[in-house]
């Protein structure tokens, strides 16, 4: 199974109109007489200055050659953000990656030297992940805080089955609903980075099948790239920890991101953080 682009783009961009308000663009509302929420197609065409013909084209997916000047009056029309345009010329023009292989890919693998910089970053948690937020590797404090990514077998060791499906994760992110919108936008770009990775398709019907919050939140068709913000952690040992976290994608492999965490200086989180390094040198975690 893998994705199916136009009707990807359909549902995009209907999701997309879904949320606009015709009041909010100085359009009628037809006393509150719509059938559905948003804009309709054909205004939504009249604001890109393009035809209803053309844009119901665009919205039906019969075919992906559009310009991008249309493209982009599309995307000023629906008041997208840099990434969401970035998906809409994804889904919306011929793929220019390499062709979907048939099967699984191989597996991912950190460099040595990405191993070490991991490794020599002990004061905070750190941890690389792949395609499909699979954890590639981890530091110690890392696996303090989240969980023992060693003792989980390699197939478990992904970080979207872990939050959507580990009833234990419910109590460690303090917005736990916030954090399964965050994954479903992760993968819902991830799908259209690679369209014809068959994992990424298992994943999402398993975890739609599995949580009725992240089926919610992909049907939302939002997006998220992991790029830099805060978690709030409920730990069990040492209680709540405030921290933020960088991205940092490597150049030569931007499917693998290096993901670390900061801390506040002379903040209570700072402290609790130590705490949890010292307990993690006296516990016995695997990496």
């Amino acid at each position: 199974m893998t994705l199916d682009r136009r009707a990807e783009l359909g549902e995009f961009l209907r999701s997309r109109r879904a949320r606009l308000r015709p009041e909010e663009l100085g359009l009628p509302d037809y006393g509150g007489r719509r059938r559905v929420p948003g804009l309709r197609r054909e205004e939504l065409a009249r604001l890109a200055g393009v035809s209803v013909d053309h844009y119901v084209r665009l919205e039906q997916g019969r075919t992906l050659h559009f310009s991008e000047e249309v493209l982009d009056a599309v995307a000023r029309a629906l008041r997208l953000d840099s990434v969401e345009r970035d998906h809409l010329y994804r889904l919306a023009r011929p793929w220019s990656g390499p062709e979907p292989e048939e099967g699984p890919p191989p597996p991912q693998q950190v460099r040595p030297g990405l191993s070490r910089l991991l490794d020599s970053v002990a004061d905070v948690p750190a941890y690389v992940v792949g395609r499909n937020t699979d954890v590639l590797a981890w530091n110690r404090l890392a696996a303090a805080l989240i969980t023992d990514f060693g003792a989980l077998p390699p197939r478990m060791r992904n970080l979207a089955r872990l939050v959507v499906l580990d009833e234990g994760m419910r109590e460690l992110y303090a917005d736990w609903p916030g954090k399964v919108r965050d994954v479903a936008g992760y993968l819902r770009l991830d799908a259209a980075r690679h369209p014809g990775d068959p994992r990424t398709a298992e994943l999402v019907d398993q975890l739609v099948a599995g949580n009725v919050e992240f089926r919610d939140a992909w049907a939302e068709h939002r997006l998220k790239d992991k790029t830099h913000g805060r978690y709030v952690y409920r730990h069990p040992v040492v209680g709540q920890v405030d921290l933020g976290f960088e991205t940092l994608r490597l150049p030569d492999d931007p499917d693998q991101a290096l993901i670390a965490h900061t801390v506040e200086e002379g903040s209570p989180s700072e402290t609790r953080l130590r705490l949890l390094a010292a307990w993690a040198d006296r516990s016995v975690l695997t990496s």
